[in-house]
């Protein structure tokens, strides 16, 4: 056996003293951006409006069925300005937009499943898109540059498509990729986001942890043939929006982070925000079921579904944000810096 010098035992040592730089993730800052009335819970779609206000609907599980559903709006501070309830909607509400074209607010409605064009100060509504089949699961939505509208059903797997001025909605793509095979919560395709060409259509599964790829072809948008893009992308990928470098910002509702994704190959290169725990107001600090997201300003605005799946639904589905869920009693807004760090090497 080769003895060790003395020498050579003390360089040893000697490394085995000096600290490993180590790198992490510089996952910046969440703060509160607005916080929800009293008696509002459930946080779901965010958008921004014309006038600047942002506007937030919710999944009010904690109503009785039969009551409308909520739009609350904050002005470009997080500052709350009014409730307004939507007529002729359920409880339920998932993902709305301004319409590029006319102008119109347009809501998902979830548990009466269609498309309402909404007065965003009245709350009167007419039904924008009609669907079918089998207990579809409308959730999210996006426009096309000719104001075609697009939504995905989370249940059955597929996309909707409708024109400028609604309607009957078509099928535009449909695809098993496209559906939930893990449960829970048991959604699909979620969110849904153009590249800036519209040569492709990016769609978060959250319950597979997949984001799918549709490659998009000529005018009107013809669809082909869907392919995962990643897998394992996150925990419960949901919402999603693209930036002007056509990177993929992905709000995922179970690692409660924003997941940033270059968008050749799917590399993440920023992790952003955390869950810290509930503070003394029952509110979450940082996120906490991050799930819908959009761009304003220098900052990113964050929508905390705060959702505790086991308590409607069975302790066997129980998921890692659930028992924290359980404890809020303040729901919230959040914001985080539009900032992409340095990747560590």
């Amino acid at each position: 056996m080769r003895m060790i010098t003395a020498r050579t035992f003390l360089m040893l040592l000697t490394m085995l003293a000096t600290p490993i730089p180590l790198h992490a993730w510089e996952r910046g800052k969440v703060e509160r951006f607005a916080t929800l009335p009293a008696g509002e819970a459930y946080p779901e779609g965010i958008c921004l409006g014309p006038d600047g206000n942002v506007y937030v609907v919710t999944v009010a599980a904690n109503k009785p069925k039969g009551t409308p559903g909520t739009l609350l709006v904050f002005d470009p501070n997080g500052k709350y300005l009014r409730t307004v309830h939507i007529a002729g909607s359920s409880r339920m509400l998932l993902d709305l937009r301004f319409h590029p074209k006319n102008g119109k607010l347009i809501v998902i409605d979830y548990e009466d499943p269609k498309v309402l064009a909404v007065d965003a100060k009245t709350g009167d509504s007419s039904v924008f898109m009609t669907v079918t089949g089998e207990h579809p699961g409308l959730d999210g939505l996006t426009f096309d540059d000719a104001g075609n509208l697009y939504v995905t059903d989370a249940h059955q797997g597929l996309i909707w498509k409708v024109g400028p001025e609604g309607g009957a909605g078509e099928i535009w793509v449909k695809s098993p990729l496209l559906k939930p095979t893990r449960p829970p919560p048991a959604i699909g395709a979620n969110g849904l986001a153009f590249n800036k060409e519209q040569t492709v259509l990016f769609v978060p599964n959250t319950a597979n942890d997949t984001i799918i790829k549709i490659p998009v072809s000529g005018s009107p948008l013809k669809a082909g043939t869907p392919e995962v893009f990643v897998n394992r992308a996150g925990g419960g990928p949901d919402g999603i929006i693209i930036d002007e470098d056509d990177n993929l910002w992905i709000a995922c509702n179970q690692s409660d982070e924003i997941m940033v994704l270059e968008p050749t190959q799917g590399r993440v290169i920023a992790k952003l925000g955390d869950f810290g725990g509930i503070d003394k107001d029952g509110a979450p600090i940082g996120f906490l079921w991050s799930n819908s997201l959009v761009f304003h300003g220098e900052d990113v605005l964050v929508t905390n579904l705060s959702a505790d799946v086991a308590a409607v639904s069975s302790p066997s589905l129980r998921t890692v944000d659930g028992p924290w869920a359980a404890q809020v009693k303040l729901h919230t807004v959040s914001k985080i810096k539009k900032h992409i760090p340095s990747v560590p090497h």
